[in-house]
């Protein structure tokens, strides 16, 4: 006689957990999420407030920031299979990934395009000279705060195309030189949302920075590309205006 066979129908599995109301719910319920995410939300909350929800750097992020997004993730995931199995293995990761944070740091991006690197002094004088350029765009970034590694690749990137006579990029280091911060109006704390900032000089005053001082810039700053920073600066209207002789 041949054997019984055990192995079950996938569709008929599916069947009936769906007809079962505990997986039914469950079902619905998840899949409310995806309903909430895209129709609710998106009457409901500000535009530029979907776009970091939503659309944070999918596309536009650079590989240093999806992989930084990609092992937070994974520690998550991993955290939550630690603690279903045992607490204890769960607090042990919990301990091996706060080590590994406090020795070891993303690396920042290496390249300074055609942008320079800048003490406060350096960059005082620079703005009050006549003879050089126009326009200074300059990130006031910390060397310890990931959302400016994150982001340490963008200035760079924009000064190789954008750089001319008229306009100039700069670092300012803030963890080096923590008295500027103040000056130049750019809080330390990452709470507020103002690491990195990007402030841009016209004659030696500003003119525009991003992210503005306002509460809702705070808490919902977009990620930070170099479409968004190039848009946002109206890079493209200087260049013309150079290219124009204006």
């Amino acid at each position: 006689m041949g054997k019984e066979s055990n192995s079950i129908d996938p569709i008929q599995l599916l069947n009936g957990m769906v007809s079962e109301p505990y997986y039914l719910f469950h079902f619905l319920t998840f899949f409310s999420y995806f309903v909430i995410r895209f129709n609710f939300a998106s009457q409901l909350l500000d535009s530029h407030i979907i776009h970091h929800l939503l659309r944070r750097g999918v596309r536009e992020e650079t590989w240093e920031a999806f992989i930084a997004d990609a092992l937070f993730l994974a520690k998550i995931c991993l955290f939550a299979l630690a603690f279903t199995m045992d607490r204890r293995l769960a607090v042990w990761y919990i301990i091996v990934f706060l080590v590994i944070h406090m020795l070891a740091q993303q690396p920042p991006f290496q390249g300074l395009g055609t942008s320079s690197k800048l003490t406060p002094l350096q960059l005082e004088s620079l703005l009050a000279e006549g003879n050089t350029s126009r326009l200074w765009l300059v990130e006031f970034c910390a060397s310890y705060s990931s959302s400016c590694i994150r982001s340490s690749q963008q200035l760079p990137e924009l000064s190789i195309t954008y750089s001319n006579k008229n306009l100039s990029f700069g670092i300012v280091d803030l963890g080096l030189f923590p008295n500027a911060a103040e000056k130049c109006g750019v809080s330390l704390s990452g709470s507020m949302g103002q690491l990195p900032t990007f402030i841009l000089f016209e004659n030696g005053a500003e003119i525009a920075r991003f992210p503005e001082l306002d509460f809702e810039a705070r808490f919902f700053n977009p990620t930070i590309t170099k479409g968004l920073l190039s848009r946002h600066f109206e890079l493209d209207r200087h260049l013309l205006e150079y290219v124009n002789g204006k």
